[in-house]
């Protein structure tokens, strides 16, 4: 007698419908989750024979499940400002980690530094993505595990370049002397004022002398003067490239002597002092040495490249977050903690670079939020639970049927 199995398996579904909704409900918090929804279909059809005109008399057994669908939209983006290890994906895709030897799809980007700088998830899985080698990401490689140069320093580099953005007064007297200074840095990451004096020699013409405070150095400097020639409309026609090998010999602190270019030019060969009747002024100077450091902090840009920060103000690239799709994200299985592995149907990890293809972009210090919508939940919670009634009451209603049959028989 079917009458009982077909609202049981009313039921059993009704009872996964429940626990679908309560699962989203219960993951409205959690950090990127895609909520889900339960699909029936009904059983096969009993035939018990045939109507007058030939058409086929069926009932039906019951219902069944017939998929978990996974809602796949994106979650709004909510910024984490000062918790640099939070990652969004704005788009498709998923971020690559590994644990062992199982590698697993996310969306979850609330990751975290170990105490070697590795960066994980909470669970300890590796975020993969591609290396750096001097600053150059190496994105046709294979991917590795991501980290940052916690506690690393970075040594001081020595000026070996500066130059400045002027104009002399084409309207001063010979022997008009105008200095402008810029401080640099020698090889242990001291500092010194480096002087530059300008002195008009003849119409059109400056010298022009390079200079360190008495003491800096104990040697000979070579180079360090030389002239400076305009043409009649104030452009610089000599020398006609930059100056180079000016150099300061035995320095007092004992780094290693000062060799450095005077650039009188851009790097598209435009120069940048002029002369011309206006005031000598300087409006930029510039210099590429600097001071060691230590590792501060890191970010990350759209396309998920990783750029460590150091207390002298510089930065280094140290790697690339990998973005990752697959053929059908349905077909994903899920495992728990935020996490998915591919199967057959899912189709293989393709990974590639954020922003690239169909891959979305990555936002850094933001997560994404669930895409639960709870006043859709409690919509389908009411439907459900009046499903589960009507079924309930199907079942009280075949056991009365049921009695009153036995009651006829007696």
């Amino acid at each position: 007698m079917p009458n009982f199995s077909i609202p049981l398996s009313g039921l059993f579904a009704d009872s996964l419908t429940l626990n679908t909704i309560g699962n989203n409900l219960a993951n409205l918090n959690t950090t990127a989750f895609k909520s889900q929804s339960t699909e029936f279909e009904d059983l096969f059809y009993q035939q018990i024979g045939n109507n007058g005109s030939g058409d086929t008399l069926q009932v039906g057994v019951g219902t069944q499940v017939e998929t978990t669908d996974t809602n796949f939209l994106q979650g709004s983006i909510n910024p984490t400002a000062g918790v640099e290890t939070n990652l969004a994906l704005s788009g498709n895709g998923f971020f690559v980690v590994q644990q062992g030897q199982t590698e697993a799809l996310t969306r979850a980007g609330n990751f975290q530094l170990d105490q070697s700088g590795n960066l994980i998830t909470a669970e300890g899985a590796s975020v993969m993505g591609y290396s750096a080698t001097n600053g150059i990401v190496n994105s046709t490689g294979p991917l590795t595990a991501l980290s940052l140069p916690i506690g690393a320093s970075e040594s001081a580099q020595a000026t070996q370049n500066i130059g400045f953005t002027a104009n002399l007064d084409a309207g001063a007297s010979v022997g008009t002397p105008y200095p402008t200074s810029v401080t640099i840095y020698d090889s242990l990451g001291n500092t010194h004022l480096a002087t530059v004096t300008y002195t008009k020699t003849a119409a059109n013409t400056w010298g022009y002398s390079i200079g360190l405070p008495a003491g800096d150095y104990t040697g000979a400097a070579t180079n360090a003067t030389g002239s400076l020639t305009f043409n009649s409309s104030g452009v610089l026609t000599n020398p006609a490239a930059n100056v180079a090998g000016v150099t300061f010999a035995g320095m007092a602190d004992g780094s290693a002597d000062l060799d450095f270019s005077f650039n009188l030019f851009s790097p598209t060969g435009v120069p940048t002092i002029s002369q011309n009747f206006a005031s000598s002024q300087t409006n930029a100077n510039k210099q590429d040495g600097f001071a060691s450091g230590i590792y501060q902090t890191f970010s990350a840009d759209s396309s998920g490249i990783l750029t460590a920060q150091f207390s002298n103000g510089q930065t280094e690239t140290v790697g690339q977050v990998a973005v990752a799709t697959v053929e059908n994200p349905e077909g994903l299985t899920i495992i728990g903690n935020n996490n998915l592995i591919t199967t057959a149907s899912s189709g293989q990890i393709i990974s590639g670079i954020a922003g690239t293809g169909s891959r979305g972009k990555i936002t850094d210090s933001a997560l994404e939020l669930s895409n639960v919508d709870i006043s859709t939940e409690f919509a389908n919670l009411i439907v459900a639970q009046r499903a589960f009634e009507a079924n309930s009451k199907t079942v009280t209603t075949f056991d009365t049927v049921t009695q009153d049959t036995i009651a006829m028989i007696r």
